[in-house]
């Protein structure tokens, strides 16, 4: 009877170990390998962005596709690397560019189109998804307008001539990469594609 007993109790015993140590073990798991929140909004539609940043003008469709020396030229010149070979844009009646980009924020992508006029300033600058959990404040008009009229002429920096915002800095430092790059890429291949 004794030997029983003791067995049903070994067998109690090491089944409440085992308990533990699976939990234990599943909560350092979440501490190493924490599970990631993802958070995204859209705001505008491609549709809506055209219509803010060149409203009133018709807009023709154009798939750019960037040859390698192109791409590394665009990348030497803008300090910024391009990570696709090809880049959707319509251009206006007007000569006009409305470019549809994806930059990289912290850890997820940031649809944002920007509108470069005929001489190859920025006419404005449109945040259409943002996925990040945190630094959607680059939506901020204040803070976009600080884009308008900028040229390829001028390699912007954050802090310098872009102000930075607490809590977005990799946001606001992404986009200005990525605002650097489409003004070279206009002033390299766009500007010649009209």
């Amino acid at each position: 009877m004794k030997t029983k007993n003791n067995n049903q109790t070994n067998t109690s015993r090491r089944l409440a170990i085992k308990r533990i140590f699976a939990g234990s073990a599943a909560i350092t798991a979440g501490q190493f390998f924490p599970m990631s929140q993802s958070w995204g909004k859209t705001f505008l539609s491609l549709e809506q962005a055209q219509a803010i940043l060149l409203p009133e003008e018709n807009l023709y469709a154009r798939t750019i596709d960037l040859s390698d020396t192109q791409r590394k030229q665009i990348a030497k010149e803008s300090k910024v690397r391009v990570r696709s070979n090809s880049l959707r844009a319509w251009v206006s009646d007007k000569g006009n560019w409305f470019i549809l980009d994806q930059i990289l924020g912290k850890h997820e992508n940031i649809d944002m189109a920007v509108a470069i006029n005929q001489n190859g300033g920025v006419i404005g600058l449109e945040v259409l998804t943002y996925r990040e959990s945190y630094g959607h404040e680059i939506r901020h008009p204040k803070w976009r307008a600080q884009f308008h009229g900028r040229t390829a002429s001028e390699r912007l920096k954050l802090d310098r001539d872009i102000k930075n915002i607490s809590g977005a800095t990799l946001s606001c430092a992404h986009v200005t990469d990525g605002v650097n790059r489409l003004l070279k890429t206009w002033e390299l291949v766009l500007s010649q594609a009209t």
